[in-house]
């Protein structure tokens, strides 16, 4: 059995821990975070490691990155890097990915996840629980995909994006695809029509840019 690291303690960590553990292929020797509350919290059997910036990690050691934060993600998988450390795709045994599909290494795919065909997905994907990826579709670096959500064919994801529990996404065309620009954020439940500009946070039905005035608008 090979050997992995989490960082990460809160309840996405719980979950991954769950998927780890059901597959008996890595064995986890411990855990990062700022701090023990967690890690406490959900009662990881490995050890407290500390905080990774301070841990001295071996070349080729395997590490998951268990935080939803893409940007998190990013700092943590660059400095890593540098040290030669691994992140093997976790993929529970109940999703379904297509043979046409290319994902970049540090995903992780939770259970009942579908990615259908022809998808070229980014460095450290994570795709929670009962969410899909349709034909197509091409996903940047550090995305997450909340529970549920259904990305339709003919879509580009830029890097860092964040997108809620339940969001849709519909369909773009082949010659133009609808575009989701880069550290965008999805509010929960959102319907997406329209191209996003990079930076923006949007809502609601069809998801408009979270304004004070949109807000107002939608309120009234």
């Amino acid at each position: 059995m090979k050997s992995i690291y989490v960082i990460g303690t809160s309840g996405f960590a719980s979950e991954v821990t769950e998927y780890i553990e059901s597959q008996n292929e890595y064995r986890i020797l411990g855990y990062f975070d700022k701090d023990d509350g967690n890690y406490l919290k959900y009662g990881y059997t490995a050890p407290f490691l500390g905080f990774e910036k301070d841990y001295r990690f071996e070349e080729s050691d395997n590490v998951v990155i268990a935080v939803a934060d893409g940007e998190l993600r990013k700092t943590i998988y660059d400095s890593l890097k540098n040290q030669g450390v691994l992140f093997p795709l976790i993929t529970h045994p109940l999703s379904f990915i297509g043979n046409t599909c290319q994902i970049e290494e540090g995903a992780v795919i939770c259970p009942f996840v579908t990615i259908t065909s022809n998808a070229k997905i980014g460095k450290n994907f994570q795709a929670n629980i009962y969410s899909y990826i349709a034909h197509d579709c091409i996903i940047g670096d550090n995305v997450t995909f909340a529970p549920g959500v259904k990305c339709n064919g003919n879509v580009v994801i830029e890097d860092n994006v964040y997108i809620g529990t339940g969001v849709v996404i519909h369909q773009g065309k082949i010659a133009r695809p609808l575009k989701i620009g880069c550290g965008a954020v999805i509010a929960a439940g959102s319907v997406v029509t329209k191209s996003i500009e990079q930076g923006v946070t949007v809502f609601g039905n069809p998801a408009i840019e979270f304004t004070k005035e949109n807000i107002k608008k939608r309120l009234g």
